[in-house]
């Protein structure tokens, strides 16, 4: 039997690479968890509630588009946060997650050539790994771009040459970035859509992180566009309720961009997608509407900080990440790191080279851990003075 070699050379997914790290030891002491970023605090105590509320649209098939209630959450909170007004009906579409939308993104826009060639897909380095699997799905070339601390840990598209540019189809932006917890700036975001708009590419802006923050709302990619008078197709905006609302399991999120870029993606949708069932779509419309539960939330997340800050405070090279919920730190070696935490003291985190891919023979983030900031805090507390006492 013959099988496509298209995805032959994608490496191990971050999560079974570190299992076979790991599970083969005994952990040093009692377990924390500090690897995925699948956050702990509590959800809205109304959720269950407007579950059973709808219950009986678990017997329809769910709307594909979203339902009208949704969309105009949605829309309103666009307008709430970012002051930007959307056609809820033909600039929102309501996902199944936004790994989906990520992914089915780049299926649904991304062009067969570029100036006569192969697309470009940009991908920052470190990165979400769906960006890369997208751009392979689509024959696509990915083009890693280091996100370093020599770049402010965000990428620098505007340093690639003229002939990586003119072929650039897609780029992808995290932002608060994940791992890092950089922030892109308005004058980032200004300098990216207007070489996105000299280049005619679109930006696909991953926002998930974007109410997880210390002080001052990270600035949206939308939102510059709007002021820039922009192109309305130039960039596709991602979120999620899984970080603002501690939902992941309702697995809600939306994308947000211009109408034709929206039409295109309901078109493929209409085949392809998995909609959200009634009822979530009902929890969904609720918590797009509610701030309370948000600004509760982030007020955990500033606690939280706090303890990073004052647990690795003089700590060389450690940088208190702008927004998100991930720490950053500086290791020799990420594996052996991670090996080390979990046999000697119960400490599991993720090697940085595992968010990353290996560019003639750099990879960005091999020293380095990600750490999750999303157990308890009591056991976050005692997990990171564990892992400051072991490794440094």
């Amino acid at each position: 039997m013959a099988f496509p070699e298209r995805f032959s050379n994608l490496p191990a997914y971050a999560f079974p690479r570190l299992r076979a790290l790991l599970d083969s030891h005994e952990p040093g002491t009692d377990p924390v968890n500090m690897t995925i970023g699948e956050p702990t605090h509590a959800f809205p105590e109304w959720v269950t509630r407007v579950i059973s509320e709808n219950a009986a649209g678990f017997g329809n098939y769910p709307a594909n588009d979203g339902t009208p209630e949704l969309q105009a959450a949605i829309a309103g909170w666009l307008q709430r946060r970012y002051g930007v007004t959307s056609d809820p009906a033909a600039q929102i579409l309501p996902l199944n997650g936004t790994r989906e939308g990520l992914f089915n993104a780049c299926i649904a826009l991304c062009p067969e050539g570029k100036n006569g060639a192969t697309p470009v897909v940009l991908t920052p380095n470190p990165f979400y790994q769906v960006y890369a699997v997208a751009a392979v799905a689509v024959g696509a070339e990915p083009v890693f771009v280091p996100a370093t601390d020599a770049t402010g840990n965000l990428p620098d598209y505007a340093s690639l040459p003229a002939e990586v540019l003119n072929r650039t189809a897609v780029a992808y932006v995290c932002s608060p970035a994940n791992p890092q917890g950089a922030v892109a700036s308005v004058a980032y975001w200004r300098g990216l859509i207007g070489l996105a708009e000299h280049y005619d590419f679109q930006i696909f802006a991953d926002e998930c992180y974007s109410e997880i923050y210390r002080d001052t709302p990270p600035p949206g990619a939308l939102e510059v566009a709007a002021q820039m008078g922009a192109d309305p197709e130039r960039v596709v905006l991602f979120n999620s309720l899984s970080k603002r609302s501690n939902l992941p399991g309702l697995r809600s999120g939306f994308a947000a961009g211009g109408p034709e870029s929206v039409k295109r993606l309901k078109q493929l949708r209409a085949y392809a997608g998995a909609p959200l069932p009634g009822p979530l779509q009902a929890v969904a419309a609720r918590a797009w509407s509610d701030e309370t539960h948000v600004i509760e939330n982030r007020a955990l997340y500033a606690e939280k900080y706090a303890i990073a800050d004052e647990v690795f405070a003089g700590l060389q090279g450690y940088a208190p990440p702008e927004a998100g919920f991930f720490l950053w730190l500086p290791v020799d070696d990420g594996e052996a790191a991670a090996l080390k935490l979990w046999r000697e003291v119960g400490v599991r985190v993720l090697p940085g080279a595992y968010l990353a891919r290996d560019v003639k023979g750099h990879t960005p983030g091999a020293d380095r851990i990600r750490v999750a900031l999303v157990a308890p805090k009591d056991d976050m507390q005692r997990g990171l003075i564990r892992l400051r006492d072991c490794l440094y």
